[in-house]
Formats: C-alpha cells, sequence, structure tokens
C-alpha cells in the first residue's frame, strides 16, 4: 500500500477569501535592520593634498655647468674674434680690396658652374647606375658594382691626373667604320684641355658616391607601399612619381646636399690642373704680390659665404620633402621662431604701457 503524503513544511497558500469579503491586503514587511555585529563599517576619507599657496613661484632647476660651460666657450670665442681682428699680419684692408676683384670674381664664376655641372651630370649617372644596380640583369649589376668600387677606391687627385695624361695612352681619338675608312680623327690632347678634363673627373667620381646615395634612397621605401600601389592598380610611372621619390628623397637629400657642399671644395684641387677656379685665381694674385695669407682668406671668405647660402636651401628642401613624416609636424623654422619673439616682445611692451 503507497504510504499517505506528509505535508509539506513550505508556506501555505492563502485561503481565498469567502464571497462578500473584501480582499485582504498584505502588509509590507518592515525592512530588517542590521544586527550590530552585520554592521558595515565607513570607509574612510582619503587624505586630501595640502593646498598649494597661490603666490608659491615654480623655481626651475638650477643648472651651473651650463652656464660655467657656456661662458667659456662665449670667452675663448671672444678671444679668437680679437686675436683675427687685431692681428695686423692678416691685413685685412688687402682682403677688402680683393674680396671683388675682376680675376677672384671670374674664378668664382667657374667654381660655381663646375659645380653646378659635375653635381647634374654626376646624380644623373649615378642613377642610373642605381638603377642597374637594383636590376635583375646580373651583368648590369656586375657593371654597375665595379664602376662603384673602382671610382670609390681611387683618389680624386689621382683620378685628375690619370685623365689629364690621358693621351699619353690614347694619342689620338678616331671613329671608323667596320669596312669602311676612317669618319674622323682628332688629337688627344687638342680635344681633352684642363677644363673638360676636370668636368671628366669630377663627374665620374660624383657618380659613384651619387649611385649609392640613390640606391639607397630607393630601397628605403617600405616594400608594402608598392605592393598596396600595385594593388590599386597605379602604373609604375605614377607609383614612381606620386610614391618612391617623395620619399626617397628623405633619405636622399641629407647625403645629396653634403655632396653638393663637397663637389664646391672639391673643386679647389684641380688648380693642379692650372684651371682658373677660385682658388687658382687667389694663387695668381699672391705669386706676383707675395700677400699670401690674405688672397687665401679671400678664397676662405668666398668658400663659407657660397656654402652658407647652399646649407640653407638644402634645409628648406629637405623640411619640404619632410612634409607629413611626422603627426606632431614640422618645427618651426628659425625665421618663425624670430618672427614670433619679436611678436612676444611687442606684446609684452603694449600690455606694460
Amino acid at each position: 500500500m503507497a504510504s499517505p503524503a506528509l505535508p509539506s513544511a513550505g508556506p501555505r497558500p492563502a485561503e481565498p477569501p469567502a464571497s462578500g469579503a473584501p480582499p485582504t491586503v498584505p502588509e509590507k514587511a518592515a525592512p530588517e535592520q542590521p544586527s550590530p555585529a552585520k554592521a558595515v563599517p565607513e570607509q574612510a576619507a582619503p587624505a586630501q593634498a595640502a593646498p598649494v599657496p597661490a603666490g608659491l613661484p615654480i623655481v626651475p632647476r638650477r643648472r651651473p655647468g651650463r652656464y660655467v660651460s657656456g661662458g667659456l666657450a662665449l670667452l675663448a670665442t671672444a678671444l679668437l674674434v680679437r686675436s683675427l681682428a687685431g692681428n695686423p699680419a692678416f691685413e685685412w684692408p688687402v682682403v677688402g680690396a680683393y674680396l671683388t676683384s675682376a680675376s677672384i670674381l671670374r674664378g668664382l664664376l667657374l667654381t660655381l658652374w663646375l659645380t653646378a655641372a659635375v653635381t647634374a651630370l654626376g646624380f644623373a649617372l649615378g642613377t642610373v647606375l642605381a638603377v642597374a644596380r637594383l636590376s635583375g640583369n646580373p651583368v648590369l649589376q656586375s657593371l654597375s658594382w665595379g664602376f662603384v668600387w673602382i671610382f670609390r677606391a681611387t683618389p680624386l687627385l689621382v683620378q685628375l691626373l690619370f685623365w689629364f695624361n690621358i693621351g699619353a695612352l690614347y694619342p689620338e681619338l678616331s671613329l671608323r667604320l667596320p669596312f669602311g675608312g676612317e669618319l674622323f680623327a682628332v688629337r688627344t690632347v687638342d680635344l681633352l684641355g684642363p677644363a673638360l678634363t676636370a668636368v671628366i673627373g669630377l663627374t665620374l667620381h660624383e657618380a659613384a658616391f651619387a649611385a649609392e646615395v640613390v640606391r639607397s634612397g630607393v630601397q628605403s621605401v617600405d616594400q608594402g607601399q608598392l605592393e598596396a600601389a600595385a594593388s590599386l592598380g597605379l602604373g609604375r610611372g605614377r607609383v614612381l612619381r606620386r610614391i618612391v621619390l617623395p620619399q626617397a628623397m628623405r633619405a636622399i637629400l641629407p647625403p645629396a646636399g653634403n655632396m653638393l657642399i663637397g663637389t664646391l671644395k672639391g673643386t679647389s684641387v684641380i688648380s693642379v690642373l692650372a684651371v682658373h677656379d677660385l682658388l687658382f685665381s687667389a694663387q695668381l694674385v699672391y705669386n706676383q704680390t707675395y700677400q699670401v695669407i690674405p688672397l687665401l682668406l679671400v678664397a676662405t671668405l668666398w668658400y663659407v659665404a657660397v656654402t652658407s647660402v647652399l646649407s640653407v636651401g638644402q634645409y628648406y628642401l629637405e623640411r619640404h620633402f619632410a612634409r607629413g613624416a611626422t603627426r606632431a609636424g614640422l618645427p618651426p623654422t628659425p625665421w618663425q621662431r624670430a618672427r614670433a619673439a619679436v611678436r612676444r616682445t611687442a606684446v609684452r611692451r603694449a600690455v606694460g604701457r
């Protein structure tokens, strides 16, 4: 037999009220008060820092080493300037007299022309060599590497002397047809004068270094950008103009600017070939007047002036191609800083009035 079911221990359901009686509303139970044992302790308020007085000045960190080193550098510079200005052996009046003389200016113009021509021709040939080095043709790669190796390993003066005496190896240059007569022939000494020899020697020397500069600049561009451009269907010419060159110029311009300045100063080597550049023109003058130091100072001042102009142009050219390289933007130029300082000074004077 089945045992009878026992009543459950849970609460019994409320019986429905009798008919006609209003329904009873259960009263809300009072909230349970926490026992003293279960009381949660109040959190302590965080300790507040002591207020900083409003009139307390902020003192920068003292750096006595900077002031001492700066003072010593200024003292040494002042002593050097005083020595240069007060030494009568420099003969500054003679320097001023020959600084704009006709012979010196003609030598300066030839130096500038040689610098521009050698730089243009050298980078044009260097770009061709860099393309050959980056190509997949092993013959072109080997020839380009061999050219760069030979002309970088040989001193510039040795190359110039070799090209100046090329007539000893090839007294005559001629062009002949395979099964015909001679088209033309010219003596080497008549064709290669001192100026043309200087251009050839300097250009070949410049091209060897320019090839490595261009090659390193092209290889600095991330390969993923070229793949992204190819996936967009851009042509090779457009990829070269819009993607490769703007980014490669950031890596090419600094060494290229240094090479340009080096070429300007390197033209002084051609004075051994009796080319009338700036240094050779100064030498011709002091060989007649025996004023060696003043004429060397004349050449030095012109080299410093032209180099300074080229350095300023290099700075702004690098700044142009560096646009968009950083998110913070480009730092202000010295001219912008000077104008900002003038504005701040004017504002302070206006406020002080």
